[in-house]
């Protein structure tokens, strides 16, 4: 593999390249007002990336934590197929590509053939110029709504994209997603309203045939109950000096709180569901391990001691997001 095979790494050394030189606070400036726009509730049909300087903070700010929140999603896919390997992949909404470096990153021995749709043109030539020697790809600008049309394709991505569209947009562009996919994988922040999007995103995916892989063990109904909670998950993010600098922050990680559906077209992606998954982060209690744990009959609890011999290190050393019990077990 290339020198610059994608990783966390590759894209952090790709970034600083790239904004070397850049003032710090027009960047800085730049996703104040992204943020601003991000957090609003009012969904828009015009790009949220305006030019090179919009494209640059953004990328700054938010490429490493949505490639973390994309790997973690792909890697629950992974584990949930391990035979599968897509060979065409379309990252639809990707503007600066990153879970594209993720889709690359996961199968790095024979990445798919990508195709990133965006409709910011500035976000697709900073995205290309970004993923230069990493991994190939085609950059496309298309208008992201209920018009778009996809080409049959093995993978779908949609990553942090939802929010940006209508209702009746987001239901149509997963339905699309579905008819063009064998595998679908959306992710969204780790909000509730992130979480309503995805369990509206996974409820169109299963009645068009789809089956969950990840995060559920099953693809019946969701047992949280609607208001009183929501299911999300956590990555841990590092942060170069540039991205600190550009975020405000001092700390050298930060945690992305990310919710996320893989969904599949079985028999065409065989899945083995995991028995369980750890729903909260594992609470470590002298001599015992309390975990929060969804499966096929629901939400529950299960409790690991020392008694449970090898089970307990594997508890103490299980994360917010893994399959349990582990496989080996």
């Amino acid at each position: 593999m290339n020198a610059s095979a994608p990783s966390a790494d590759s894209l952090r050394a790709a970034l600083a390249a790239l904004l070397d030189g850049l003032p710090p606070n027009r960047a800085a400036q730049a996703v104040e007002r992204l943020i601003a726009n991000y957090r609003g509730t009012t969904p828009t049909d015009a790009p949220v990336l305006r030019d090179r300087s919009d494209v640059a903070a953004y990328a700054a700010y938010r490429m490493p934590a949505t490639f973390e929140a994309v790997r973690r999603a792909l890697g629950a896919l992974r584990e949930a197929a391990p035979g599968w390997r897509p060979g065409t992949h379309v990252d639809v909404g990707g503007g600066t590509g990153a879970a594209s470096w993720a889709v690359a990153e996961a199968w790095e021995e024979e990445p798919p053939r990508t195709l990133v749709l965006d409709w910011a043109e500035p976000a697709l030539a900073l995205g290309r110029e970004l993923a230069a020697g990493a991994f190939e790809a085609e950059w496309r600008r298309e208008r992201i709504g209920a018009a778009l049309r996809l080409d049959d394709t093995d993978l779908v991505t949609v990553s942090y994209v939802l929010k940006e569209l209508t209702g009746a947009d987001r239901t149509v562009l997963v339905g699309e997603a579905a008819r063009a996919a064998r595998a679908v994988v959306i992710v969204e922040p780790g909000t509730p309203d992130g979480y309503e999007r995805i369990l509206e995103a996974r409820t169109l995916l299963v009645e068009a045939g789809f089956t969950v892989a990840a995060p559920c063990p099953h693809s019946g109904a969701c047992p949280i109950v609607p208001g009183s909670d929501w299911c999300h998950f956590s990555a841990r993010v590092s942060r170069s000096s540039l991205h600190r600098q550009v975020k405000g922050g001092s700390l050298p990680y930060e945690d992305e709180k990310y919710a996320y559906v893989a969904a599949v077209r079985a028999p065409d992606v065989p899945v083995d569901p995991v028995p369980s998954r750890i729903v909260r982060k594992p609470q470590i209690r002298k001599g015992q391990v309390l975990l929060e744990l969804c499966g096929p009959e629901g939400l529950g609890r299960d409790t690991v001691t020392k008694r449970h011999g090898p089970l307990y290190k594997q508890a103490r050393d299980a994360e917010w997001g893994d399959a349990w019990p582990p496989e080996e077990s």
